[in-house]
C-alpha cells in the first residue's frame, strides 16, 4: 500500500533527496494551483502556407544513455511532419510528412508520437519513434541513431504497411484515421505494441510492431475495442457529448504504465479511461471532465455547441478537452499520471497506483517566465521523463505543447498567424511546486 502523500514528502525531505523549496515558495494561480515557468521553448511553428502548414501537437523525450545531456525531443507538426530538438530547444532535424498519393488525396499529417527502446528488427535492436500519420491512416517508424548528429532519425517504416482503420484511399480521405498513440512493451511476452485511436470515433486498436525486410518495421492488428459514445446519467437520462453531426467523442491523449500494462486514454469530451493495454476487460472511468453530462445543441452557422443547464454530474479538475496524458515514474514504483485540461489551461496529477483508484493528487499551471517566454495555453500533448538529463535538466524534463505561441505575428491581412510550439520545463521545479 502506498505511503500517504504528506508522510512521503516528510520522509523525502528528511533524507535530503528533494529540495525544501516546495509549495510554500511557489506562486499560486487563479484556481489555487501552483505555477511553474518554462526554461526554454522551440521556435514557433506556423499553420499556414508560408510555415509549411506546421502545427505543433505531441512530444516525446528520447534519453541518450551514453550521454544524457545530448538527449533529444521528438515532436509532431502535423502536415509539417516531424521535428527533432536538442535540450536547448534548438532544431536538430526536420522530417517531412509523406506527399499525398494523388492530387485529390489527403497529405501526410503526423499527429502523435511515442518511443520504444530496444525494438527487435531484422538489423538488430534499435530505439525507434512511432508516429501516427492521420493523413494516410498509417503508422510511421523512425530509427534513432545518435551517431548521426545532423539527422538522428531515419524512416524505417515497412513500405507494405497497411492503413490502420480504413479500407481504401477514399475512406482515408474522410480522415477517420489513426489519431492518438501510445506504445507498450509487454514484459510477459517481450512483444511490442502501439495503441492507436481513431479520429471522430471511439475505437482503439492494438497493433503489434513486427520486424520486416532490410531493417524496416511493420505492424499487424491484434484487436480493437470501442469505448462508449453515450452515457447513462444519475437522473435516468442518456447523455452524448455535443459534437459536429456524425462525430463521436474521440480519444487522443494516451499512455501505458509499463509496470502494470495499464492503458490510460483521454476521451476528449468525457474524461480519462483506465483499461488493460491488451484491450481486454472492462474500462473504468478514472475522472470526468467538468462538462460531463451537460446537454448541448450544435449550431450549424457558428459550428459550435450551445451548452444547456449543467446537471452537476461532471468532474471538478479537468476542463474539456482532456489531452496530453503522460506518466511520471518513480524508481520505487510510485508516480503520477499527468493530464492537461485544455479548457482552463491546467495540468492535473493522479496517483499512478490502481489500488488507490488513481486518486487526484493536485495540479499546476505553466505561467509566463518573461514577455517572450510565455505561458502555456490549450496544451494538446505532453511528455515527462523523470531521469537526469545532463547539467541542464539534472532532475528530469517536462515538454508540453503550447497552443497559443506569442508574441503574435501579423498575417498581412489584418489578423495574426496561427502559431504553436513546445515548452521545456525543469521537472525539478514541478516536483518542488506540487510536492510530487
Amino acid at each position: 500500500m502506498r505511503t500517504p502523500r504528506t508522510a512521503r514528502r516528510a520522509a523525502l525531505l528528511a533524507s535530503g533527496t528533494v529540495l525544501t523549496t516546495l509549495l510554500a515558495v511557489s506562486p499560486v494561480g487563479a484556481a489555487g494551483l501552483p505555477v511553474v515557468t518554462a526554461t526554454g521553448e522551440t521556435a514557433a511553428l506556423y499553420d499556414d502556407e508560408a510555415g509549411g502548414d506546421s502545427d505543433a501537437d505531441d512530444p516525446a523525450i528520447w534519453r541518450n544513455p551514453a550521454d544524457p545531456g545530448r538527449s533529444l525531443v521528438v515532436a509532431t507538426a502535423k502536415e509539417g511532419g516531424l521535428r527533432v530538438y536538442d535540450l536547448d530547444a534548438r532544431l536538430v532535424q526536420s522530417l517531412p510528412a509523406p506527399q499525398p498519393p494523388g492530387e485529390d488525396d489527403a497529405p501526410g499529417r503526423f499527429n502523435n508520437v511515442d518511443l520504444v527502446s530496444g525494438l527487435r528488427t531484422s538489423a538488430g535492436r534499435a530505439d525507434v519513434a512511432v508516429v501516427s500519420d492521420r493523413g494516410s491512416d498509417r503508422l510511421r517508424i523512425y530509427r534513432v541513431d545518435p551517431s548521426q548528429p545532423g539527422g538522428p532519425l531515419t524512416d524505417v517504416t515497412d513500405p507494405a504497411a497497411a492503413p490502420v482503420f480504413s479500407a481504401g484511399q477514399s475512406e482515408i480521405n474522410d480522415q477517420r484515421t489513426a489519431y492518438g498513440l501510445a506504445t507498450w512493451k509487454d514484459t510477459s511476452t517481450g512483444r511490442t505494441y502501439a495503441l492507436v485511436s481513431r479520429r471522430e470515433r471511439t475505437r482503439l486498436a492494438l497493433l503489434e510492431l513486427v520486424p520486416a525486410a532490410n531493417g524496416t518495421v511493420g505492424y499487424r492488428k491484434v484487436r480493437t475495442l470501442d469505448l462508449p459514445s453515450s452515457f447513462r446519467l444519475p437522473n435516468g437520462t442518456t447523455w452524448t457529448p455535443c459534437l459536429e453531426p456524425g462525430e463521436l467523442p474521440q480519444v487522443e491523449g494516451m499512455v501505458v504504465d509499463p509496470a502494470t500494462g495499464t492503458l490510460y486514454a483521454g476521451q476528449e469530451d468525457v474524461g480519462i479511461w483506465r483499461l488493460r493495454a491488451d484491450l481486454t476487460g472492462k474500462p473504468a472511468l478514472v475522472d470526468k471532465v467538468k462538462e460531463y453530462g451537460v446537454p448541448g445543441t450544435y449550431d450549424e452557422e457558428t459550428e459550435e455547441c450551445a451548452p444547456g443547464t449543467d446537471p452537476g454530474y461532471g468532474g471538478r479538475r479537468l476542463a474539456a478537452d482532456v489531452e496530453g496524458l503522460t506518466l511520471f515514474q518513480e524508481r520505487d514504483g510510485d508516480g503520477y499520471l499527468l493530464a492537461s485540461g485544455q479548457g482552463d489551461n491546467t495540468f492535473a496529477l493522479y496517483d499512478r497506483e490502481v489500488s488507490e483508484d488513481n486518486e487526484y493528487e493536485g495540479g499546476f499551471r505553466i505561467g509566463a517566465a518573461t514577455d517572450t517566454l510565455d505561458s502555456v495555453e490549450e496544451c494538446d500533448g505532453a511528455a515527462v521523463l523523470n531521469a537526469p538529463l545532463g547539467d541542464r535538466y539534472p532532475r528530469g524534463l517536462l515538454v508540453v505543447q503550447d497552443g497559443q505561441e506569442t508574441p503574435a505575428v501579423p498575417d498581412g491581412e489584418g489578423g495574426t498567424r496561427t502559431a504553436t510550439g513546445f515548452k521545456f520545463v525543469d521537472l525539478g521545479a514541478v516536483v518542488d511546486a506540487t510536492g510530487m
